[in-house]
């Protein structure tokens, strides 16, 4: 069952203070290498991605702070993206189009579970919405393979 709770984080540009985030999470029956890799590669975006039609990183394709890219909507409309903060394995944080977008972290909780988080900032919490369907096709894709 996903969960709610709100929090503060540094900011993954050059504004001083914190911004109030609110986060969704959920407990996987799936390792956490598993569940990384569905998030860092953006082939597997429009799986898991409600909002999301295909994405491409700019450059030499390597996942991590500071690479840039484009993600189409499934309005077709196409960003420009930017990672913002990267720790491998742990958390990702993007601004899309400029704007600060979805934190995405996941936690192992033993050796074929984990907790998959997605955060967003207050003002855009309505957006939690589209992350908890994203957290129940992830669920789908890694316990169950074959439907994903």
């Amino acid at each position: 069952m996903p969960e709610l709770h709100g929090t503060s984080r540094p900011t993954g540009g050059p504004t001083v203070g914190a911004v109030r985030s609110v986060w969704v999470h959920r407990e996987i029956g799936a390792p956490a290498g598993e569940l990384w890799t569905l998030l860092t590669d953006v082939e597997h975006w429009p799986r898991w991605g409600p909002s999301v039609r295909s994405a491409r990183l700019d450059g030499n394709g390597r996942f991590e702070a500071g690479m840039t890219g484009a993600v189409t909507t499934v309005l077709g409309v196409r960003l420009p993206f930017a990672i913002t903060a990267y720790e491998d394995g742990i958390r990702w944080s993007w601004r899309v189009a400029g704007v600060t977008a979805t934190d995405h972290s996941v936690r192992p909780v033993g050796p074929r579970r984990c907790r998959v988080g997605f955060g967003v900032p207050w003002p855009a919490a309505p957006y939690l919405v589209v992350c908890l369907v994203a957290l129940r096709r992830l669920d789908r894709i890694a316990t169950c393979p074959v439907a994903g």
